[in-house]
């Protein structure tokens, strides 16, 4: 997959670095001279591009013509706005995902912008303050605007089901999507022939309908 990132600060050089280790294909933008330097010692040199992320021609210099995800992520929301909106609308970039650093303007992150992903933070943050464990060990995340999915996090259990079982032989309901597995601090992408093994930390996409289901399955 080939990921464009905006903003070379914290969030977007952990990001990059993520991406990286997983085999995808990164390109980072970032305008200032001191996060650039910073960046040049922790990344590959051919994964960053100096130069401003509103500018079209740093974006094609960065090869969004055939990008398959943009990630808006400065800490400036009218550079993540205007970035989110010339790659969806000017260059056609089927998933954009932008950060929101102000709550306030949460509001304008919609499809009219180019957004198709907004992650507002301190939304976030108040999720994992006032959210109670609800089946036992889920915890949710994010709750999506559209329909009853959400996206939630369950730790196996020593003695559940899917321990030690592959993904393919597990009867995972028809509306839930396993997106990660956090196993020793190293993040896992989820195949058909991975294991899952007790104290995996799960991250599922899936309706409400279907929590149940996951709760027994990975409790």
């Amino acid at each position: 997959m080939k990921v464009i990132i905006v903003g070379g600060g914290q969030v977007g050089s952990y990001i990059a670095s993520l991406l990286i280790s997983n085999g995808n294909e990164i390109r980072i933008i970032e305008h200032r001279e001191k996060n650039y330097h910073k960046l040049e010692r922790e990344l590959p040199p051919e994964t960053i591009i100096f130069g401003h992320g509103c500018d079209p021609v740093v974006l094609e210099k960065a090869g969004i013509a055939s990008a398959d995800v943009v990630a808006a992520v400065s800490a400036d929301d009218e550079i993540n706005l205007v970035v989110s909106t010339l790659a969806k609308m000017e260059f056609g970039v089927p998933r954009v995902v932008a950060r929101v650093n102000n709550p306030k303007n949460a509001w304008l992150y919609n499809s009219g912008m180019g957004v198709d992903i907004g992650l507002n933070q301190a939304d976030l943050m108040a999720h994992f303050v006032v959210e109670e464990m609800d089946l036992e060990e889920m915890l949710t995340l994010m709750k999506l605007k559209r329909g009853d999915y959400s996206i939630v996090q369950i730790k196996v259990g020593q003695n559940a089901k899917a321990a030690n079982i592959i993904v393919k032989d597990l009867s995972i309901p028809k509306e839930t999507v396993l997106i990660a597995i956090t196993r020793n601090d190293t993040l896992l992408i989820p195949k058909g022939d991975t294991q899952i093994l007790v104290d995996d930390d799960i991250l599922a996409l899936t309706n409400d309908a279907s929590r149940k289901v996951l709760s027994e399955m990975f409790s």
